[in-house]
């Protein structure tokens, strides 16, 4: 990660200062490389804390003590890390929502003076692509209620525990975030590191599908909504055969919704200036930041742990119906 891509863009990132990124499940093949975290907070953000939430759904971060066991696998271990809904969770108003007055997020993010984040832009199940917005919409709602009031409708029928479809949903994610945005104001910065993009979110851990997409680069941005579109600009720049796997899931999600409705509540601006920081700062279009780039390459102990994590769901699966047919 090259030096201080939120600093340089946000100057006004000072006092306590949170990151936010997604931490990921066990063994994670696709997530920002810790050593690269480690280094930008290490040169960059000295003293700052990484914060995350639990998880809605059952699986390695739905408890504390399992998130916290989880952190320490996948190497976060260099700086604190705050699980900001561990102790309780605190309400943001939501201003001008069309489904929420407010949001619940984890009781100590309030705590903090200026929040980075930092996302692992890919694609993802529901959302259709994960950016900055499904980063703090879903990543700073606590688990139990805040992601129940998204996906559920805040119904406690596990019926419907994900009955939200698609524009509604990014709706949600959308108000959701607005709240901590707003919360933050000037004190807040964005940075998208577009690598390892599966059509999968992080959330699916080894069992995300395989890579396809070629790596592009890091983007930052003070602009929520400008940063996302631009990110989602460059997917519609590559090549056909690039980008057609992560367009066809942003596309069947209803995922642009995400980028227009955070303009209607006024977030942010989908018009950009794209400046290339390797050569000066000049100006470039999506198809120019993209030319050149190089079909991706799988790393093999990724790949490893992809095949064993998907040899053991199949087994799983055998075993069960095995047993159903008993």
């Amino acid at each position: 990660m090259r030096s201080a891509p939120a600093t340089r863009v946000n100057g006004q990132i000072c006092g306590k200062v949170a990151i936010k990124l997604h931490t990921g499940e066990q063994y994670g093949p696709n997530i920002i490389p810790h050593q690269w975290v480690e280094a930008l907070v290490k040169e960059d953000l000295p003293g700052a804390t990484i914060v995350e939430t639990n998880t809605f759904y059952e699986g390695d971060r739905d408890t504390t003590e399992k998130h916290l066991q989880t952190l320490k696998i996948n190497g976060w271990t260099f700086c604190p890390v705050d699980i900001t809904d561990a102790e309780g969770t605190v309400d943001l108003p939501v201003t001008d929502g069309k489904w929420f007055d407010h949001m619940t997020v984890g009781k100590t993010l309030p705590d903090y003076d200026s929040l980075v984040v930092l996302t692992h832009f890919k694609g993802h199940t529901m959302g259709g692509f994960g950016g900055s917005n499904k980063n703090i919409g879903i990543g700073c709602a606590d688990g139990k209620i805040g992601k129940r009031m998204i996906h559920a409708r805040d119904s406690e029928d596990p019926e419907l525990a994900w009955s939200v479809d698609m524009e509604e949903l990014m709706e949600r994610i959308s108000e959701s975030t607005k709240a901590t945005v707003d919360h933050f104001g000037k004190h807040i910065t964005y940075v998208n590191v577009m690598r390892n993009m599966s059509v999968d979110c992080d959330c699916a851990g080894c069992l995300a599908e395989q890579v396809v997409t070629p790596n592009i680069g890091i983007l930052a941005s003070t602009d929520i909504v400008a940063l996302d579109q631009a990110c989602i600009d460059l997917v519609y720049a590559l090549k056909e055969e690039d980008g057609a796997a992560l367009r066809e899931r942003i596309e069947t999600r209803h995922g642009h919704r995400q980028l227009s409705y955070m303009q209607e509540l006024g977030m942010g601006n989908r018009r950009y200036l794209l400046l290339d920081t390797d050569y000066e700062d000049a100006r470039i279009r999506p198809a120019d930041a993209v030319e050149g780039v190089v079909p991706f390459v799988e790393d093999p102990k990724n790949a490893e742990r992809r095949m064993r994590a998907l040899a053991a769901m199949a087994a799983a699966q055998a075993a069960a119906e095995a047993q159903s047919a008993e």
